[in-house]
């Protein structure tokens, strides 16, 4: 009985193996169309498939978009930082070739003062409650630097020295003077004879609003014109003569009608000051009739 049990059970895993055997041996062979199992089957496996490939292709998507996103996120950075610097180069760039632009204009201006004993200097401090008044450079009396020398720039005069220590100084800008600040001018007139050439006058304080130097005693007979350069004039004895100062924006008549007023733009930036030069006069200056009018110079 075993036997005949085990003989069925042979005969029917051969039937099975027979069967699949000419499955495959007919599903191999060529056809122009398959049967109903075969289309069940393999629509079956294409649905689960497509099931299946959604939600993988889904989620892989979203994979590849976020580390797209933080690669950018990444680059963007890095680029941002660099651009940062970029900037910050170009930026130290323009105020090196500004800094050395001034100190050429400065060496230049000082190989041109055959009269004077030039000091070089830098500004290191301004008041920000009077930054429009004075300022602090590092050069003081070891350095030759005294109370009231000339202070300018190549472009021209600025102020003058308040007061000294041993190391460093005090300038007055010119648009810290008053009425007690006063300097002997000269207006020169191009194309005039050299005789009416020159027109006397005195910086006397600086007009606030406008920005502008004050330029009183003018003679009313003279004729001045917008442009007309303006220069020390070296006979108070403090400052040095032909010192640039500005040129004439606006002549006016004063109050009483008796002389003439004109305002003064500086030719230097006042409120752009790095490198100066304090004008120490080392030539002799003559004291003569004209010493009492140039004595006004303060």
């Amino acid at each position: 009985m075993p036997s005949l049990f085990r003989r069925k059970r042979l005969m029917t895993v051969l039937i099975i193996f027979i069967v699949l055997v000419g499955l495959i041996g007919f599903s191999l062979r060529d056809r122009s169309s398959i049967t109903a199992p075969e289309k069940f089957l393999e629509d079956t496996v294409g649905w689960v498939q497509t099931i299946f490939h959604q939600p993988i292709r889904l989620v892989d998507g979203i994979y590849n978009r976020t580390h797209d996103m933080l690669n950018v996120y990444e680059q963007n950075k890095v680029l941002k930082a660099r651009l940062s610097e970029y900037k910050g180069a170009i930026q130290e760039n323009q105020l090196l070739k500004k800094d050395n632009n001034e100190l050429k204009a400065t060496i230049d201006q000082t190989k041109s003062m055959r009269d004077y004993s030039p000091i070089n200097a830098t500004v290191i401090a301004r008041s920000s409650d009077r930054w429009f008044e004075q300022m602090t450079i590092n050069k003081g009396e070891e350095n030759g630097v005294k109370k009231d020398m000339a202070v300018i720039t190549s472009d021209g005069m600025v102020g003058k020295i308040k007061s000294a220590g041993a190391f460093h100084s005090t300038v007055q800008l010119l648009s810290g003077f008053n009425r007690s600040n006063k300097i002997s001018a000269w207006v020169v007139r191009e194309g005039e004879d050299q005789d009416k050439k020159h027109v006397f006058g005195l910086i006397e304080g600086y007009d606030d609003e406008s920005g502008r130097l004050v330029l009183n005693g003018i003679n009313l007979d003279e004729k001045l014109k917008k442009g007309d350069s303006v220069i020390s004039s070296g006979m108070g004895g403090v400052f040095p003569p032909e010192l640039r100062i500005g040129k004439i924006d606006e002549v006016v008549n004063d109050q009483f009608g008796l002389t003439k007023t004109a305002y003064v733009k500086p030719y230097a930036d006042l409120y752009d000051i790095n490198h100066v030069i304090v004008v120490d006069r080392a030539m002799e200056t003559v004291k003569d009739s004209d010493q009492g009018e140039g004595g006004a110079e303060q």
